[in-house]
């Protein structure tokens, strides 16, 4: 039986008869980034800063549901790629606008609500709420990232992680904290368990360092300026506690400017009977628990 070779079948989809029935644009956003921080090869800006956003296909949905290419982010830029194809390389992207894109994804696919199921705090009863998608997103694209901050008389320019960046120190955080549990179970010595709690914490505050100081673009001080990135991490681990702080609560102050902030809900009167509290917050995530319809 000869090979099936499916290049066979291919065909240049610009004469695709049915190319005119292919998904059309459902929602159309601006980033929260405005366009900004994006290298020239990882983005494509349209006309009056406007992205086109796409439904997802029935391949977006089972790329979404394959667990490994959603812990390493693959899954994210893929579905990215293919339904916001104006952001040319997702993992380049800043990840400021990872919400905000994965928000117009979902309201392009299933519609502008989505249903949260939580527990009461209190009661421990399950209650389910509708989220308006189009006020949440109005929210984040309406926000503003502040480069700059003065330190002692320094002033540095800071940038958003890229989703590369943003990912892998999350995996790195995440296997460290891994080996954190893991330390507790294992029949080992307590001198062993400090040794590895003690290199553990050791690679999870050089992950803080390394992140904070590529968020750092520029140091200038007088009529000097640096930015080269080995100097500018140099000088951040060497840094007083106090001007470490400082600049990690400006880069995490603009960071949390574009989280999805949680929901206030008042409790009915039935759950305060029962021991909720008269009002308590809900936050909103993105898994894969509440992404698809």
């Amino acid at each position: 039986m000869p090979e099936f070779d499916p290049t066979k079948f291919s065909s240049n989809i610009e004469q695709n008869p049915l190319r005119k029935y292919f998904r059309q644009p459902k929602v159309y956003i601006t980033l929260p980034s405005k366009g900004v921080f994006y290298p020239a090869d990882a983005i494509n800006i349209p006309e009056g800063n406007e992205f086109p956003v796409f439904a997802m296909t029935a391949k977006d949905e089972l790329t979404m549901k394959t667990p490994d290419a959603l812990l390493n982010g693959a899954a994210t830029v893929e579905i990215i790629k293919s339904c916001v194809p104006n952001i040319l390389n997702p993992w380049k992207m800043p990840s400021i606008d990872l919400d905000a894109v994965l928000i117009a994804i979902r309201v392009a696919t299933y519609g502008e609500t989505m249903e949260i199921t939580t527990k009461v705090p209190g009661t421990g009863e399950d209650r389910a709420f509708s989220v308006d998608l189009r006020q949440l997103l109005n929210k984040l694209v309406t926000n503003e990232y502040k480069t700059e901050v003065t330190v002692n008389d320094m002033n540095l320019k800071t940038r958003p992680l890229t989703y590369r960046e943003f990912t892998d120190a999350s995996l790195k955080t995440f296997e460290e904290q891994r080996i954190f549990a893991l330390v507790n179970d294992e029949k080992i010595s307590d001198t062993e368990k400090l040794e590895r709690f003690n290199t553990s914490f050791q690679k999870l505050t050089n992950l803080t360092v390394k992140s904070l100081a590529s968020s750092i673009t520029s140091i200038s001080f007088g009529d000097t300026e640096v930015t080269n990135q080995v100097h500018i991490q140099e000088f951040i681990e060497n840094a007083d506690k106090q001007f470490y702080q400082d600049v990690l609560k400006h880069i995490e102050t603009q960071r949390d400017t574009f989280v999805l902030e949680p929901m206030k809900v008042k409790s009915s009167e039935e759950d305060i009977a029962a021991g909720a509290p008269k009002e308590y917050e809900v936050p909103i995530t993105f898994d894969q628990s509440n992404f698809f319809g």
